[in-house]
């Protein structure tokens, strides 16, 4: 690890830093979930993927991460302001559920979505009602340190007061002056000293699904108070890296950094990562714009700008075509695109893997290439986790593995051969992620017994709560198609590869 020049962008400074642990070899990772009162989508799949490699990185370059990825259930608010109906609450009033009725339901959607673009589990998944102590300790801290007062019931953060002490705006560059122009007049605004003040703690109103007891009112925490209260409770006043995507740098993460120095007197995160965002056909995804693609719908073809099926990995190898931190435009064509380039890198994955060194005579251009190949793809993942060069490093390297696989010998010697074999494999599964889709007949009685058997060996698996085995299964089916759990049972789609 000492010898690990990785180096990320850190958006608190916008540059290229030099990743040093606060205690190496120990990381601590925060990055932002899902707010789980709808499907999965493509704009969660973006940060999922993106900080699913930096975990995957950081443990390949021998570091023990602590990656906490929190689940937003409650504070939430319809405008992302301080105001309007939380979003979890409204739609369960709405399809008359209890809210942890709605939360499960769309977590565990969330999880089978994740497991399908083989996205890891974090270490620890806390969620935000689940934690409503230790946010209200956090909230009695700040009013105690003068940063914060009550107002009928409600709990505001004081902007002005807070910067007499400490800079505010400091990640996304907004001053406080640029956003007075800009602010609303909403419901309950008179109760702030000032416009630009937000809630740590909310009163609730009478129809109001969710509430808690506090010092203050039986009501509810503020969005941006969780990712606090969580993140120290997990990885400490002061951890290494927080992520998430770029919508979430002003307000969310700005007033993260604003609650814990208000309460510690710390900088919470030495680095900030952020995920661009995404767009679709040249425009922002939205539901106003009809252009609003859940994660199902895309594997299963079933959006109306869907020309067809685009599978998990293919979506997966589509964002890691791109860096992280530039925008992402999707379309047919250019899933089309990416489905026929993951298609030859893993034809040439599932060539390396079975081919054995045999050697005539060394070829000097092969010999030069496939012996940089491993430090070209290092060299990528340490500048800021490239994946796009990493993948054309692996493309350079699929002419050889074809011309091996024609001629039949291999024309590299065994040290550079057995050492490229395994950092192509290396990088291919373990650094990016990918799995190879099986090019398997869909039909015949064989193929839709082993599925059968699969399927009822995996529910009993779960039954018996042997889960090592269910997810062992589950993988194994993943590979050859799309499964799915629901109330019905368990149902299983084909997928072939084009």
């Amino acid at each position: 690890m000492s010898d690990n020049k990785l180096q990320v962008y850190n958006t608190l400074t916008r540059k290229k830093e030099i990743f040093t642990p606060i205690q190496p070899p120990f990381v601590g990772m925060y990055v932002c979930g899902p707010t789980v009162y709808g499907d999965a989508h493509l704009g969660h799949a973006r940060p999922a993927i993106t900080f699913d490699i930096v975990y995957r990185y950081l443990l390949h370059s021998g570091y023990k991460v602590r990656y906490v990825r929190n689940i937003t259930d409650v504070g939430h608010l319809e405008n992302d302001a301080d105001e309007g109906e939380d979003k979890v609450g409204k739609k369960a009033r709405l399809e008359k559920l209890e809210p942890m009725e709605l939360v499960h339901h769309y977590v565990q959607g969330y999880h089978r979505n994740m497991a399908m673009l083989n996205v890891q589990s974090p270490s620890i998944e806390p969620f935000a009602s689940g934690h409503i102590i230790e946010q209200i300790e956090m909230i009695k801290t700040i009013i105690e340190h003068g940063y914060a007062y009550v107002s009928n019931g409600s709990v505001y953060f004081d902007i002005e007061r807070y910067k007499k002490d400490y800079p505010y705006g400091q990640l996304s560059g907004r001053v406080t002056e640029d956003l007075l122009v800009n602010t609303r007049e909403l419901d309950g605004q008179s109760e702030k000293k000032g416009p630009s003040d937000f809630a740590l703690w909310k009163k609730a109103d009478p129809v109001h699904i969710m509430h808690w007891p506090s010092p203050w009112s039986e009501g509810f925490p503020g969005w941006h108070i969780e990712c606090s209260a969580m993140s120290k409770k997990y990885l400490g006043e002061t951890f290494d890296i927080h992520g998430g995507g770029m919508d979430l740098l002003f307000p969310h993460h700005e007033c993260e950094i604003a609650q814990s120095m208000g309460s510690s007197g710390k900088q919470p995160v030495r680095y900030w990562l952020h995920n661009n965002m995404l767009t679709i056909n040249g425009q922002k995804m939205g539901k106003s714009l009809n252009n609003f693609i859940n994660l199902d719908e895309l594997f299963q073809g079933k959006h109306k700008l869907l020309e067809r099926a685009y599978s998990p990995m293919t979506l997966r190898f589509y964002i890691l075509q791109g860096h992280y931190r530039n925008p992402l435009d999707f379309s047919n064509q250019t899933l089309q695109d990416a489905e026929k380039a993951f298609t030859k890198i893993s034809d040439a994955y599932s060539l390396i893997s079975e081919m054995e060194w045999q050697q005539d005579v060394v070829n000097p251009a092969a010999e030069k290439d496939l012996a940089g190949f491993e430090k070209e793809c290092i060299d990528a993942m340490n500048d800021d986790f490239n994946t796009a060069i990493v993948i054309a490093t692996m493309f350079k390297a699929v002419s050889w593995i074809n011309q091996f696989n024609t001629a039949g010998k291999v024309a590299v010697s065994k040290t550079v051969f057995d050492n490229f074999k395994k950092a192509y494999i290396t990088f291919y599964k373990d650094v990016l992620g990918l799995i190879p889709e099986k090019n398997q007949s869909s039909g015949g009685k064989d193929f839709k017994e082993i599925v059968d058997k699969l399927i009822h060996a995996r529910d009993n698996a779960k039954k018996e709560k042997d889960f090592k085995l269910g997810d062992s299964l589950r993988n194994i089916l993943m590979e050859f198609g799309e499964l799915k759990d629901t109330p019905q049972g368990t149902t299983f789609k084909y997928e072939k590869k084009k």
